[in-house]
């Protein structure tokens, strides 16, 4: 019976054509905003070149957060 069962899941997914499901598809869209949000916070840097807090320090690190929660993203099952 669970034979069944699995294979009626592998339809639906086979049929749905979307490599991964919805809690997926929202983690990765909070990774984008973030990684977004880093790139913004980068250029609000008002020291010359960037070399600020917010340019060399804080920005990359929201992006690089970003990053990770895309990675966690494509592996979550």
């Amino acid at each position: 019976m669970k034979n069944t069962k699995d294979s009626k899941e592998t339809a639906v997914n086979s049929a749905s054509g979307l490599p991964f499901k919805k809690g997926n598809y929202t983690v990765m869209l909070l990774g984008v905003a973030l990684i977004i949000l880093g790139f913004i916070i980068m250029t609000l840097d008002k020291e010359e070149f960037g070399f600020g807090f917010f340019g060399i320090t804080l920005g990359p690190i929201v992006a690089f957060i970003g990053f990770m929660i895309e990675f966690y993203a494509l592996l979550k099952k």
